[in-house]
């Protein structure tokens, strides 16, 4: 397959790419900024522009475009960049997408689509929870309209904390771990699906490979934990203590909506869509995910 990816140069993209190639796909990456290699096209998302011939041959497009969630308190300046970050690039590649007869694409969402569900299992079949990153993630994954409309096969991937030890929820903790300064957020009784970037990326290209996948689809191991559970489990890969304990009273003071949204609340949501489909998850338990990819 010749496929196009927006979002490349990010920790998913970058991995995701040499999956893709690895496989021998060929792997054409969308940038913004004047083309430097063979494999780039040029495209301005706010001016709706794409480099004339970026679809020739194309059978899938993949969007991963999105500026991080988790950069401190959130104004109403910053949820617009977030929202436009995502929302924006998704329109313009699902017009593009449906105009050009593009197959397949694959878009990016999110976990959050299910807001807070406290210990209820929640699948692809459930609706959408309530707050500001579920409400983001239906403005999403509705920019995709025009491709679906257009009789493209869409695939909604509705991503968890991907875990890796180059980056990401791991990197940002593991100088806190490493120190002894690690410990339960809150209550700790708060659920946290998570995913590692071995399965995160192994999905997208499973994804794109079986045509009976379509729809929403959660990115996301079959075994939710707690965050109890996982700073348990996180100090034991780094052999570290970690007795320590954030109030959430302070985290809120701290980062605000944020703090209610990202880390004090979670949903419990499995990947009901890929064990159907016959995914086989690498990793299942978070030991031994966190022992690979660290």
């Amino acid at each position: 397959m010749r496929i196009l990816i927006a979002g490349a140069s990010g920790l998913i993209g970058q991995a995701l790419v040499q999956e893709l190639r690895a496989a021998g796909h060929e792997v054409r990456r969308l940038v913004r900024r004047e083309t430097s290699a063979t494999d780039e096209v040029s495209w301005d998302p706010p001016a709706g522009r794409i480099e004339e011939g970026a679809f020739d041959g194309v059978d899938a497009v993949v969007n991963l475009c999105g500026v991080p969630l988790a950069s401190g308190r959130w104004s109403d300046a910053r949820k617009q960049v977030l929202t436009d970050s995502r929302v924006e690039p998704t329109e313009v590649l699902a017009e593009a997408v449906a105009q050009q007869g593009v197959p397949i694409l694959v878009n990016a969402s999110g976990i959050n689509y299910y807001g807070d569900t406290d210990s209820a299992v929640v699948d692809e079949s459930d609706k959408a929870g309530t707050g500001f990153l579920a409400e983001l993630c239906v403005l999403w994954e509705a920019a995709t309209a025009p491709a679906a409309q257009a009789g493209t096969r869409v695939v909604l991937l509705r991503t968890s904390p991907v875990l890796t030890g180059k980056g990401g929820l791991l990197g940002t903790l593991r100088p806190l771990f490493r120190l002894g300064l690690g410990g339960r957020l809150g209550d700790g009784e708060q659920y946290m699906p998570w995913i590692s970037l071995t399965d995160e990326v192994a999905a997208i290209r499973f994804a794109l490979e079986n045509d009976e996948v379509s729809g929403p689809v959660n990115l996301a191991s079959p075994q939710p934990v707690t965050n109890s559970e996982f700073t348990k489990a996180f100090a034991r890969a780094l052999h570290r203590p970690a007795p320590w304990w954030v109030p959430g009273v302070a985290l809120r003071v701290a980062l605000g909506e944020a703090a209610d949204e990202m880390i004090l609340t979670g949903p419990r949501a499995v990947p009901a869509v890929l064990r159907q489909a016959g995914f086989a998850f690498t990793h299942t338990d978070l030991d031994t995910a966190l022992a690979d990819e660290l």
